[in-house]
């Protein structure tokens, strides 16, 4: 057969060793390389569906025209896309393409015996001299020294001649670095494509479980995860925080009671930069805040009965720690709805010697504290409990609540609890009567903190820091191991023998100078020493 048809097949496998010799390339794998990071920075850069699809609806509404050219390219999900994971598949052919020849290229060189040479004086490093030894004793002595100076040794004792070589490990070590990076790549993408992440809000005496519907919404999973949460049970015990009398904080901690389904538990405290790893997660100690105990009623009927986790909008430049700390109570089964939103000043002491001073003064514990409420009356538009929308909603009342106060919160008035503790003049207006069984009214028996957890898993973080380690083993050969050769031939004269030296280095090729006469000094004293004459000089 002849013509196009049967040269089809030869043009199909040039094009294919094409592509192989292309992908073996260091410089491909280097490009590639380089095209990941910037797709990474791509998606930095731009909103990503999977992380905040808000941020990117909003993109789009901003910017419509550049949102659609973002769109058509994929990079509002830059790791999803189809482009994102050519690179990536091609990345890792090119580098097994690159590692597998120089694996085997190792592995025939460690077996291999050093070769010896033919013509010592063609080297870069050369010496000669007479030395009082016979040749065979003459090779013999180069070899010792040679072992002792970690070279690996092929001796000719009957020919006089010494091969050695050394510096093997740079090469191994580079090895070690590129399979490490390999390793490090593939268990990133397994572990966060299988694995998730998200935060726990936990209040004190309160308990959270490891599932879907815990987490703050702000969970995110993995392209590949299969929805299979630990079951995790975490009980906060308690939880301290040290400041500086600055307001400088020292130091964080959960003390945290930890059951898994299985049925055991374990007693571990969280801090900064200290997480506890438990049935299969790692728990992080990331934020925190306070959560007043709020009961409301309606005559005898509870309508909530709870925490109320607060959060704060703190101004640029302002410090946190002066700044009162917020939150919602959404009634909506209730006609009409009904929300209460919360200001908490946790230290009334620090709060009016900031009145007093005009300095913010920060409230970094629990004394005397109170909050200002405000109702709002109308239609809830959301359940989220960091924010209210009050465009279906009318102001009906406000005032203030100390611990250990009940309020009427449809009135703005105090039913029972007052203390000195809090100005009259802020606002305490005593009930003319208890209230009826119409009253909504609001307790604030107790203030407690909580703790913000980052639960993550990850199935393969020991796979990654055993990358980590092989990598910077890896790199160490390179800062402090050179490839050498020596060479080293005696040959017969009179009673003694001619000693000639070779060699030549591969890198620090200027510190092999030094090396290189040093080694000769010795290899002269093992040979019996140099036979001094006249006319003979020891050739650098």
């Amino acid at each position: 057969m002849s013509g196009p048809v049967a040269s089809a097949p030869s043009s199909l496998r040039k094009s294919v060793a094409l592509v192989w010799r292309t992908l073996r390339s260091m410089r491909t794998a280097i490009i590639l390389l380089l095209m990941l990071a910037a797709a990474a920075v791509v998606g930095s850069l731009i909103p990503q569906i999977p992380n905040s699809p808000q941020r990117v609806a909003a993109y789009q509404l901003a910017h419509p025209f550049w949102a659609k050219v973002y769109q058509a390219a994929g990079f509002f999900d830059v790791f999803g896309s189809w482009w994102f994971a050519l690179i990536t598949t091609l990345l890792f052919v090119s580098l097994v393409a690159c590692l597998i020849p120089r694996s085997r290229a190792l592995v025939r060189a460690a077996r291999a015996k050093p070769i010896h040479a033919r013509e010592l004086d063609a080297f870069p490093a050369f010496a000669e001299q007479q030395v009082a030894l016979p040749p065979e004793a003459a090779a013999a002595g180069a070899a010792k020294v040679l072992r002792r100076r970690h070279y690996r040794v092929e001796l000719d004792a009957g020919g006089g001649s010494v091969a050695a070589e050394k510096g093997a490990l740079r090469e191994i070590g580079s090895l070690a670095f590129h399979w490490a990076f390999l390793l490090l790549l593939i268990a990133v993408i397994v572990g966060k494509g299988t694995g998730y992440v998200g935060h726990a809000t936990i209040v004190e005496g309160y308990g959270w479980t490891d599932a879907q519907f815990n987490y703050d919404g702000d969970l995110r999973t993995g392209r590949f995860f299969g929805g299979n949460f630990s079951g995790t049970q975490i009980l906060l015990q308690d939880f301290q925080d040290d400041f500086r009398t600055s307001g400088i904080p020292m130091d964080f901690r959960s003390e945290l009671t930890l059951a898994a389904p299985d049925g055991s538990t374990e007693q571990a405290d969280v801090r900064i930069n200290h997480p506890v790893v438990f049935n299969g997660i790692r728990i992080f100690q990331f934020g925190f805040g306070w959560a007043p105990i709020v009961q409301v009623k309606r005559g005898e009927r509870t309508l909530f009965d709870g925490p109320v986790v607060l959060g704060q909008t703190t101004p640029p430049g302002g410090n946190p720690l002066a700044q009162p700390w917020t939150g919602f109570v959404k009634l909506t089964t209730l006609r009409p709805q009904i929300a209460i939103a919360v200001r908490l000043y946790p230290d009334a002491t620090a709060y009016f010697r900031s009145l007093a001073t005009g300095v913010p003064q920060p409230m970094i514990e629990a004394n005397a504290p109170f909050m200002e409420y405000e109702v709002w009356r109308g239609k809830l538009l959301d359940n989220s409990l960091s924010t209210l929308d009050t465009r279906f909603m009318h102001h009906t009342s406000s005032g203030l609540i100390g611990k250990g106060w009940t309020v009427d919160a449809t009135r703005g008035c105090v039913i029972s609890g007052t203390s000195g503790a809090i100005p009259a003049s802020l606002g305490n207006v005593t009930c003319p009567n208890g209230g009826g069984p119409a009253t909504v009214s609001m307790s604030f028996p107790d203030l407690r903190q909580y703790t913000t957890l980052q639960i993550s898993h990850d199935a393969t973080v020991p796979w990654v820091l055993a990358a980590a380690i092989l990598i910077v083993l890896g790199l160490l050969p390179a800062l402090y191991v050179s490839r050498r050769k020596v060479w080293v031939r005696a040959r017969p004269d009179g009673t003694g023998s001619v000693v000639q030296v070779g060699g030549f280095a591969l890198q620090r090729k200027d510190r092999f100078d030094e090396e290189f006469a040093s080694l000769v000094q010795d290899v002269i004293a093992a040979a019996g020493g140099a036979v001094r004459r006249e006319s003979q000089e020891v050739s650098p």
